[in-house]
Protein backbone atom coordinates (compact mmCIF):
# COMPACT_ATOMS: atom_id res chain seq x y z
CA UNK A 1 0.00 0.00 0.00
CA UNK A 2 1.43 3.35 -1.03
CA UNK A 3 1.19 6.28 1.36
CA UNK A 4 1.60 9.57 -0.52
CA UNK A 5 2.66 12.76 1.26
CA UNK A 6 0.15 14.82 3.16
CA UNK A 7 -2.29 16.47 0.74
CA UNK A 8 -4.02 18.66 3.27
CA UNK A 9 -1.07 20.51 4.77
CA UNK A 10 -1.58 19.00 8.24
CA UNK A 11 1.76 17.21 8.33
CA UNK A 12 -0.07 13.89 8.71
CA UNK A 13 0.50 11.10 6.19
CA UNK A 14 -2.58 10.34 4.13
CA UNK A 15 -3.67 7.68 1.68
CA UNK A 16 -5.56 8.51 -1.50
CA UNK A 17 -8.56 6.40 -2.47
CA UNK A 18 -10.40 6.48 -5.77
CA UNK A 19 -14.00 5.48 -6.46
CA UNK A 20 -16.04 4.86 -9.60
CA UNK A 21 -19.45 6.34 -8.97
CA UNK A 22 -22.82 6.35 -10.77
CA UNK A 23 -25.75 8.59 -9.95
CA UNK A 24 -29.16 9.85 -11.00
CA UNK A 25 -28.76 13.61 -11.02
CA UNK A 26 -32.49 14.36 -10.91
CA UNK A 27 -32.64 15.16 -7.21
CA UNK A 28 -29.35 17.05 -6.92
CA UNK A 29 -28.16 20.60 -7.56
CA UNK A 30 -25.19 19.31 -9.55
CA UNK A 31 -22.08 17.50 -8.39
CA UNK A 32 -20.16 20.21 -6.53
CA UNK A 33 -20.93 20.68 -2.84
CA UNK A 34 -23.09 23.74 -2.05
CA UNK A 35 -24.03 24.86 1.41
CA UNK A 36 -27.67 24.09 2.20
CA UNK A 37 -28.38 22.29 -1.10
CA UNK A 38 -28.43 18.55 -1.90
CA UNK A 39 -25.52 17.76 -4.22
CA UNK A 40 -23.81 14.56 -5.31
CA UNK A 41 -20.47 15.51 -3.73
CA UNK A 42 -22.06 16.68 -0.50
CA UNK A 43 -24.19 13.54 -0.11
CA UNK A 44 -21.37 11.15 -1.01
CA UNK A 45 -18.83 12.96 1.19
CA UNK A 46 -21.16 12.71 4.19
CA UNK A 47 -21.54 8.97 3.65
CA UNK A 48 -17.78 8.49 3.25
CA UNK A 49 -17.10 10.59 6.33
CA UNK A 50 -19.30 8.26 8.37
CA UNK A 51 -17.53 5.20 6.95
CA UNK A 52 -14.00 6.54 7.42
CA UNK A 53 -14.74 8.42 10.66
CA UNK A 54 -12.97 11.49 9.33
CA UNK A 55 -13.96 14.49 7.24
CA UNK A 56 -13.81 13.68 3.52
CA UNK A 57 -13.40 16.17 0.67
CA UNK A 58 -13.99 14.90 -2.87
CA UNK A 59 -12.33 15.71 -6.19
CA UNK A 60 -14.10 14.49 -9.33
CA UNK A 61 -13.10 13.96 -12.96
CA UNK A 62 -15.76 16.34 -14.24
CA UNK A 63 -18.35 18.42 -12.41
CA UNK A 64 -21.84 17.76 -13.72
CA UNK A 65 -24.64 20.34 -13.69
CA UNK A 66 -27.94 20.07 -11.85
CA UNK A 67 -30.01 17.25 -13.32
CA UNK A 68 -27.12 15.60 -15.20
CA UNK A 69 -26.45 11.90 -14.57
CA UNK A 70 -23.30 9.75 -14.48
CA UNK A 71 -22.63 6.11 -15.15
CA UNK A 72 -18.87 6.23 -14.64
CA UNK A 73 -17.76 9.29 -12.67
CA UNK A 74 -14.34 9.04 -10.98
CA UNK A 75 -13.60 10.68 -7.63
CA UNK A 76 -10.73 10.66 -5.16
CA UNK A 77 -10.36 11.55 -1.50
CA UNK A 78 -7.59 11.45 1.08
CA UNK A 79 -7.80 9.90 4.54
CA UNK A 80 -5.22 9.61 7.35
CA UNK A 81 -3.07 6.52 6.92
CA UNK A 82 -4.29 4.88 10.14
CA UNK A 83 -7.91 5.29 9.04
CA UNK A 84 -7.12 3.88 5.61
CA UNK A 85 -5.56 0.78 7.13
CA UNK A 86 -8.91 -0.10 8.68
CA UNK A 87 -10.86 0.26 5.41
CA UNK A 88 -11.88 -2.67 3.23
CA UNK A 89 -13.09 -1.78 -0.29
CA UNK A 90 -16.06 -4.17 -0.24
CA UNK A 91 -17.21 -2.91 3.15
CA UNK A 92 -16.82 0.72 2.08
CA UNK A 93 -18.91 0.09 -1.05
CA UNK A 94 -21.62 -1.77 0.87
CA UNK A 95 -21.86 0.87 3.59
CA UNK A 96 -22.03 3.82 1.18
CA UNK A 97 -24.59 2.18 -1.07
CA UNK A 98 -26.83 1.25 1.85
CA UNK A 99 -26.78 4.89 2.94
CA UNK A 100 -27.25 6.74 -0.34
CA UNK A 101 -28.21 4.20 -3.02
CA UNK A 102 -29.78 3.91 -5.48
CA UNK A 103 -29.59 7.66 -6.22
CA UNK A 104 -25.80 7.48 -5.80
CA UNK A 105 -23.91 4.20 -6.11
CA UNK A 106 -20.23 3.46 -5.48
CA UNK A 107 -19.27 0.89 -8.11
CA UNK A 108 -15.62 0.29 -7.25
CA UNK A 109 -13.25 1.46 -4.52
CA UNK A 110 -9.48 1.09 -4.28
CA UNK A 111 -6.31 2.81 -3.14
CA UNK A 112 -5.14 5.09 -5.93
CA UNK A 113 -1.72 4.71 -7.56
CA UNK A 114 0.94 7.26 -6.67
CA UNK A 115 0.34 10.66 -8.22
CA UNK A 116 -3.27 9.93 -9.19
CA UNK A 117 -5.70 12.85 -9.41
CA UNK A 118 -9.28 12.19 -10.52
CA UNK A 119 -9.40 15.44 -12.47
CA UNK A 120 -5.87 16.18 -13.64
CA UNK A 121 -4.86 12.59 -14.46
CA UNK A 122 -7.84 12.13 -16.78
CA UNK A 123 -7.00 12.09 -20.50
CA UNK A 124 -10.56 11.99 -21.82
CA UNK A 125 -14.22 12.09 -20.90
CA UNK A 126 -17.18 10.66 -22.78
CA UNK A 127 -20.77 11.91 -22.59
CA UNK A 128 -24.05 10.62 -24.01
CA UNK A 129 -27.20 12.63 -24.66
CA UNK A 130 -30.53 10.86 -25.29
CA UNK A 131 -33.38 12.27 -27.38
CA UNK A 132 -36.83 10.73 -27.80
CA UNK A 133 -38.06 11.83 -31.20
CA UNK A 134 -41.78 11.10 -31.14
CA UNK A 135 -45.12 12.94 -31.43
CA UNK A 136 -45.88 12.30 -27.74
CA UNK A 137 -43.61 11.99 -24.67
CA UNK A 138 -42.69 8.66 -23.11
CA UNK A 139 -43.34 8.87 -19.35
CA UNK A 140 -40.92 6.05 -18.54
CA UNK A 141 -38.05 7.85 -20.27
CA UNK A 142 -38.92 11.39 -19.23
CA UNK A 143 -36.17 11.60 -16.60
CA UNK A 144 -33.40 10.43 -18.94
CA UNK A 145 -34.25 11.94 -22.30
CA UNK A 146 -35.22 15.15 -24.09
CA UNK A 147 -38.55 14.76 -25.86
CA UNK A 148 -38.45 16.42 -29.29
CA UNK A 149 -41.81 16.12 -31.10
CA UNK A 150 -40.67 17.72 -34.39
CA UNK A 151 -39.42 15.34 -37.11
CA UNK A 152 -35.61 15.24 -37.11
CA UNK A 153 -33.29 14.68 -40.06
CA UNK A 154 -30.80 12.28 -38.51
CA UNK A 155 -28.54 12.30 -41.58
CA UNK A 156 -28.13 16.06 -41.34
CA UNK A 157 -27.36 15.79 -37.61
CA UNK A 158 -24.73 13.11 -38.28
CA UNK A 159 -23.14 15.28 -40.96
CA UNK A 160 -23.10 18.34 -38.70
CA UNK A 161 -21.48 16.37 -35.87
CA UNK A 162 -18.55 15.47 -38.14
CA UNK A 163 -17.45 19.13 -38.04
CA UNK A 164 -16.71 18.79 -34.33
CA UNK A 165 -13.88 16.29 -34.75
CA UNK A 166 -10.38 17.58 -34.08
CA UNK A 167 -9.18 20.53 -32.02
CA UNK A 168 -11.29 23.67 -32.07
CA UNK A 169 -11.99 26.79 -30.06
CA UNK A 170 -15.39 25.99 -28.49
CA UNK A 171 -16.30 29.49 -27.27
CA UNK A 172 -19.47 29.33 -29.37
CA UNK A 173 -20.74 26.43 -27.27
CA UNK A 174 -19.52 27.26 -23.77
CA UNK A 175 -20.85 29.35 -20.94
CA UNK A 176 -18.18 31.87 -20.05
CA UNK A 177 -16.17 31.09 -16.92
CA UNK A 178 -16.03 33.94 -14.35
CA UNK A 179 -12.72 35.78 -14.62
CA UNK A 180 -12.35 35.18 -18.36
CA UNK A 181 -13.20 37.42 -21.29
CA UNK A 182 -14.89 36.82 -24.62
CA UNK A 183 -11.43 36.91 -26.23
CA UNK A 184 -10.07 33.99 -24.22
CA UNK A 185 -10.03 30.87 -26.44
CA UNK A 186 -11.46 27.58 -25.15
CA UNK A 187 -9.55 24.88 -27.07
CA UNK A 188 -10.81 21.30 -26.79
CA UNK A 189 -9.82 18.18 -28.76
CA UNK A 190 -12.78 16.02 -29.81
CA UNK A 191 -11.88 12.44 -30.76
CA UNK A 192 -15.40 11.11 -31.33
CA UNK A 193 -18.79 12.72 -32.02
CA UNK A 194 -21.67 10.68 -33.39
CA UNK A 195 -25.44 10.31 -33.54
CA UNK A 196 -26.97 6.84 -33.40
CA UNK A 197 -30.51 5.54 -33.58
CA UNK A 198 -30.52 2.96 -30.82
CA UNK A 199 -31.71 -0.37 -32.14
CA UNK A 200 -33.25 -3.44 -30.53
CA UNK A 201 -30.12 -5.55 -30.16
CA UNK A 202 -30.10 -7.79 -27.07
CA UNK A 203 -29.16 -5.87 -23.95
CA UNK A 204 -25.44 -6.14 -23.26
CA UNK A 205 -24.63 -7.79 -26.60
CA UNK A 206 -20.90 -7.90 -27.32
CA UNK A 207 -19.31 -7.62 -30.74
CA UNK A 208 -15.71 -8.21 -31.75
CA UNK A 209 -13.49 -5.42 -30.49
CA UNK A 210 -16.05 -4.12 -27.98
CA UNK A 211 -14.54 -3.17 -24.63
CA UNK A 212 -16.10 -3.97 -21.26
CA UNK A 213 -17.06 -0.32 -20.88
CA UNK A 214 -18.60 -0.22 -24.36
CA UNK A 215 -20.60 -3.37 -23.58
CA UNK A 216 -21.73 -1.73 -20.36
CA UNK A 217 -22.82 1.30 -22.33
CA UNK A 218 -24.67 -0.90 -24.82
CA UNK A 219 -26.49 -2.59 -21.96
CA UNK A 220 -27.54 0.79 -20.61
CA UNK A 221 -29.07 1.75 -23.98
CA UNK A 222 -30.63 -1.58 -24.97
CA UNK A 223 -34.29 -2.35 -25.71
CA UNK A 224 -35.35 -1.67 -22.12
CA UNK A 225 -34.96 2.04 -22.97
CA UNK A 226 -36.70 1.90 -26.35
CA UNK A 227 -39.68 4.30 -26.51
CA UNK A 228 -43.13 2.88 -27.19
CA UNK A 229 -43.58 5.43 -29.99
CA UNK A 230 -40.87 7.08 -32.10
CA UNK A 231 -37.09 6.80 -32.05
CA UNK A 232 -34.48 6.93 -29.33
CA UNK A 233 -31.47 8.89 -30.59
CA UNK A 234 -28.12 9.02 -28.84
CA UNK A 235 -25.42 11.63 -29.29
CA UNK A 236 -22.05 10.51 -27.95
CA UNK A 237 -19.00 12.72 -27.74
CA UNK A 238 -15.53 12.16 -26.32
CA UNK A 239 -12.90 14.86 -25.81
CA UNK A 240 -9.86 15.57 -23.70
CA UNK A 241 -11.98 18.00 -21.65
CA UNK A 242 -15.27 19.90 -21.76
CA UNK A 243 -16.28 23.42 -20.75
CA UNK A 244 -19.46 24.47 -18.97
CA UNK A 245 -22.64 23.51 -20.91
CA UNK A 246 -20.59 22.49 -23.95
CA UNK A 247 -22.34 19.16 -24.65
CA UNK A 248 -25.82 20.55 -24.02
CA UNK A 249 -25.12 23.53 -26.31
CA UNK A 250 -23.83 21.23 -29.02
CA UNK A 251 -26.92 19.02 -28.76
CA UNK A 252 -29.22 22.03 -28.85
CA UNK A 253 -27.53 23.27 -32.02
CA UNK A 254 -27.49 19.83 -33.66
CA UNK A 255 -31.19 19.40 -32.99
CA UNK A 256 -31.74 22.77 -34.69
CA UNK A 257 -30.00 21.22 -37.70
CA UNK A 258 -32.28 18.19 -37.46
CA UNK A 259 -35.34 20.43 -37.37
CA UNK A 260 -34.17 22.24 -40.51
CA UNK A 261 -33.63 25.57 -38.74
CA UNK A 262 -29.89 25.35 -39.39
CA UNK A 263 -27.91 23.53 -42.07
CA UNK A 264 -25.28 20.88 -41.42
CA UNK A 265 -22.81 23.13 -43.25
CA UNK A 266 -23.44 25.87 -40.66
CA UNK A 267 -21.70 23.93 -37.90
CA UNK A 268 -18.11 24.76 -38.85
CA UNK A 269 -18.79 28.49 -39.35
CA UNK A 270 -20.52 28.57 -35.94
CA UNK A 271 -17.44 26.97 -34.38
CA UNK A 272 -15.11 29.43 -36.08
CA UNK A 273 -17.22 32.44 -35.12
CA UNK A 274 -16.38 32.02 -31.39
CA UNK A 275 -19.74 33.73 -30.84
CA UNK A 276 -22.11 32.12 -28.34
CA UNK A 277 -25.11 33.86 -29.92
CA UNK A 278 -24.59 31.88 -33.16
CA UNK A 279 -25.25 28.50 -31.49
CA UNK A 280 -28.56 27.06 -30.34
CA UNK A 281 -29.89 27.11 -26.81
CA UNK A 282 -28.56 24.37 -24.49
CA UNK A 283 -30.55 21.14 -24.43
CA UNK A 284 -32.20 20.27 -21.10
CA UNK A 285 -29.79 18.77 -18.53
CA UNK A 286 -31.70 15.56 -17.76
CA UNK A 287 -30.85 13.96 -21.12
CA UNK A 288 -27.10 14.07 -20.41
CA UNK A 289 -24.99 11.32 -18.82
CA UNK A 290 -21.25 11.15 -18.14
CA UNK A 291 -20.48 7.71 -19.52
CA UNK A 292 -16.74 7.23 -19.04
CA UNK A 293 -13.50 8.84 -17.90
CA UNK A 294 -10.24 7.77 -19.56
CA UNK A 295 -6.86 7.57 -17.78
Amino acid sequence: MSTPPDHGGSGQATVRWRLRVAYDGSGFHGFAAQEGLPTVAGTLAEALSRVTRTTVTLTCAGRTDAGVHALDQMVHFDVPAERSAALEPAALIKSCNSQIGPAIVVRTAEIAPDGFDARHSATGRRYRYLVVNAPVPDPLLAGLTWHVPDPLDLRAMVSAADALLGEHDFRSFCRRVPGTTADDPIPRRVVDARWTKLDGRPSGARTAGTSDLDAERNAATGPSLAPVVGDLLAFEIEANAFCHQMVRSLVGTLVEVGRGRKRASDMLPILRSADRSQAGQPAPPHGLTLMAVRY
